[in-house]
């Protein structure tokens, strides 16, 4: 699903669909195989519910897990796909997805998460969710 992009991102592809909700959403299984491979250490009890922080063009957002989300699709609200285009939803779009510890700086200056929610430092795997 995602491929090393940089040292800093991973790239794929997702379906891109409004939804109504206030946050950006995946299915709730794939948000946990990825977070388990991106963010988790494999050292003792981890959460794999954190937010994943991703990418779609110049904007960065934390994105939660949701059954009623299909699978390989990234939901973002209404008010995140403004200047945003995406075509007859759902729209196949590239999406970055933040690298552990760029996850960790990214959730730090956002505020309002505390910058260890998004899991220890270290090293990823060359590819995650594939």
């Amino acid at each position: 699903m995602f491929e090393v992009f940089s040292r800093s991102y991973y790239l794929g592809r997702l379906y891109v669909t409004p939804t109504n909700g206030e946050h950006a959403l995946m299915h709730s299984d794939q948000h946990e195989r990825i977070n388990e491979e991106v963010y988790a250490t494999g050292d003792g009890v981890e959460r794999l519910d954190a937010p994943l922080v991703m990418k779609l063009e110049t904007s960065h957002f934390p994105v939660h897990g949701a059954d009623a989300v299909p699978t390989n699709t990234l939901a973002l609200p209404e008010s995140m796909l403004e200047g945003i285009d995406v075509r007859n939803p759902p729209s196949l779009r590239e999406v970055f997805l933040a690298r552990r510890e760029r996850a960790r700086q990214l959730l730090s200056f956002a505020g309002g998460l505390r910058a260890d929610d998004a899991g220890p430092t270290g090293d990823e795997p060359s590819n995650a969710g594939t």
